[in-house]
């Protein structure tokens, strides 16, 4: 059994539906910690890391550990039905099913069947990012815009005092550069100098969680996978990792 109250819809509105562009189903787990959930997409390219913690809950009563498989369509269909000012409450409903209830004007119940997923943990405890970046959210989100214009993918670049992202097509190239103790690059940590390249298709998905934290955090390495994150301490925190491009 268990009772999750969200007083505001917005935390779900604003994360559900840029999952969705990502993964197509997956397992969310409830357990004494909160809500969460970890999945690749189907082509392994993307992880998506989720988790909205006990404390962000109104109320948040759970006997023993849950697993939910579902359809993030059907999900983000019941999701764009609900106002930032709403309500919502999701709980246990009958065998293989639950229920999200939506208080606002008036009370509606939607039930949800979910689906027997069988998927292994990705391994994403084993990674180890060689360059660190926190930026602001809007910043890297306008470098995104820019190099979709050229290209089809971006490198970042990262040393002990500078960080890049450019990219270059058949007839253009757009360039992104911050240096540190500008107030845009908020940190930067890298003992060496690190490049990889990425795809903007994810990216470009991606991005769109910049609106749950003022700041975003880039963890990568040189031809490796990096970890997008955008956290809002006690509230929600929304993470990607994504496999680079490699260059020849």
């Amino acid at each position: 059994m268990f009772k999750l109250v969200l007083n505001s819809a917005d935390l779900l509105k604003n994360s559900i539906p840029i999952i969705a562009e990502i993964i197509d189903e997956g397992n969310f787990r409830i357990g004494h910690n909160g809500l969460s959930l970890l999945s690749p997409d189907r082509t392994m390219v993307a992880v998506v890391d989720f988790h909205i913690p006990s404390s962000a809950f109104e109320e948040f009563k759970v006997e023993g550990d849950h697993e939910l498989g579902m359809n993030l369509s059907s999900l983000v269909d019941v999701v764009k039905r609900m106002k930032s000012s709403d309500k919502v409450t999701i709980q246990s409903g009958k065998e293989n099913r639950v229920n999200i209830v939506v208080e606002g004007d008036g009370k509606r119940k939607f039930e949800l069947s979910l689906l027997d997923i069988k998927t292994e943990k990705p391994p994403i405890d084993q990674l180890k990012f060689s360059g660190k970046v926190e930026m602001k959210s809007s910043v890297l989100e306008e470098g995104i815009a820019d190099a979709d214009i050229v290209a089809d993918s971006v490198v970042f670049n990262a040393s002990p005092t500078i960080f890049r992202m450019f990219t270059k097509g058949d007839t253009s190239a757009v360039e992104l550069e911050l240096k540190k103790g500008e107030p845009a690059l908020v940190n930067i940590h890298t003992d060496d100098n690190v490049r990889a390249r990425y795809p903007l298709e994810y990216l470009k998905k991606m991005i769109k969680a910049s609106k749950l934290s003022e700041n975003a955090m880039l963890e990568f390495g040189t031809d490796y996978p990096m970890r997008l994150g955008f956290v809002n301490v006690d509230k929600v925190s929304l993470k990607f990792i994504l496999a680079p491009r490699v260059e020849d």
